[in-house]
């Protein structure tokens, strides 16, 4: 760890563990929602797509501090998720490795959990049965062969991780070949020559053959959502993990140019890069956490000082500008995030706008983890 940067993490730490503490304290036996209102949240049932991360920040907590009040919260909720595989509950969509790697994988890595293994690759089962023979790639919502959601989305880049993962404790080779078929086709489609990315592509029901790409939360088809450039980032260097790919090295430097090229000088990016310095657009806090952990996991892999100095120097700023240090402003970790904002050139609604979320909240307490801990191997 940089000696350097000792001040500002101690205190960044400190107030992680407060926050985490809070958010159980209010919510009990609940999960945080997707995001605050009034940058709080209220308890929720497990039913969104965001939950596994929830129970990845306490588990997270738990490897920081060693208190076993965090391990047993974090099992408790592994039930939870056992029972929601197994019943199909909410589970319409793609996002098995947000829902199981950072909760059920987590535990089986962290306490041996067979329920959580059992569940974890359970739900690695069901997200092979998303893939699309014709495309090659795993449908991301909607029902199975539905011709009006024949496509795929940047953010599975993040939930391939769980069929990797699941290749390696199973010895079926299956899950990993799925995995990388679904990159290749992703990256060769969503990809752009000037390094953004789409948000999402379509292909031909009949035929698999690629057709063109729109956003839904990005501000238009053409635009680069900075969260979507940050699923780009993490999701090929977790490729390249697991892989040693040169197509996932070329694809992580090929992102991270861009995003890091389209920082605003107050560094926190905007929800989308059509907009930069002087724009009333609020920014999306929760891309640039998620952008330092995909640049700490290669940064680990690569050997790279440079970049993880790069990393740290990021998350420092995110720190001071967009954590929580207060916890009677807020029961989350990272202020300033955007869920989706509505623009007359996309098809999403106003939802969690400058609000704190949970995927933000989860992946600012892994940076920080990342950072006193070199080295160390995140749940996906």
């Amino acid at each position: 760890m940089d000696s350097g940067c000792i001040g500002w993490l101690d205190e960044a730490l400190t107030c992680a563990r407060v926050q985490t503490r809070k958010a159980i304290d209010d919510l009990g036996n609940g999960f945080k929602p997707s995001h605050s209102t009034d940058n709080f949240y209220q308890p929720s049932g497990n039913d969104e797509w965001t939950n596994g991360m929830w129970t990845g920040e306490i588990n997270i907590m738990y490897e920081l501090t060693g208190d076993d009040f965090f391990k047993q919260k974090a099992l408790e909720h592994v039930c939870s998720f056992k029972k929601r595989i197994d019943s199909l509950y909410c589970i319409n969509n793609h996002d098995m490795g947000f829902l199981y790697s950072p909760s059920c994988v987590a535990a089986y890595k962290l306490y041996n959990s067979g329920t959580g293994k059992e569940a974890a690759v359970a739900a690695a089962g069901y997200l092979m049965s998303r893939f699309q023979e014709k495309g090659r790639f795993i449908q991301a919502w909607g029902p199975v062969g539905d011709r009006n959601n024949y496509r795929l989305i940047i953010d599975c880049l993040m939930n391939i991780p769980l069929l990797f993962w699941a290749s390696s404790i199973t010895g079926d080779p299956r899950y990993g070949r799925v995995a990388m078929a679904h990159f290749d086709t992703s990256i060769n489609c969503v990809l752009r020559d000037d390094d953004s990315t789409f948000h999402t592509y379509y292909f031909d029901p009949d035929t698999g053959m690629p057709l063109y790409g729109v956003t839904h939360q990005g501000n238009r088809n053409d635009s680069a959502w900075s969260r979507g450039q940050a699923w780009g980032i993490y999701g090929s260097a977790l490729a390249y993990r697991y892989t040693g790919s040169a197509r996932a090295l070329e694809v992580f430097n090929r992102t991270l140019d861009f995003f890091l090229r389209h920082l605003p000088a107050s560094v926190i990016p905007y929800w989308d890069f059509d907009f930069s310095d002087g724009s009333s657009e609020p920014r999306d806090s929760s891309a640039l956490a998620i952008a330092v952990c995909g640049m700490l996991e290669m940064a680990d892999d690569l050997n790279d000082a440079g970049l993880r100095a790069t990393a740290v120097s990021l998350c420092e700023t995110l720190f001071k500008k967009c954590a929580v240090k207060d916890p009677s402003i807020s029961n989350g970790q990272l202020l300033h995030g955007v869920y989706c904002r509505k623009t007359p050139t996309n098809d999403a609604r106003n939802r969690g706008v400058d609000e704190c979320n949970t995927w933000g909240d989860y992946f600012y307490v892994e940076a920080l983890k990342r950072i006193i801990s070199p080295g160390w191997r995140a749940y996906w």
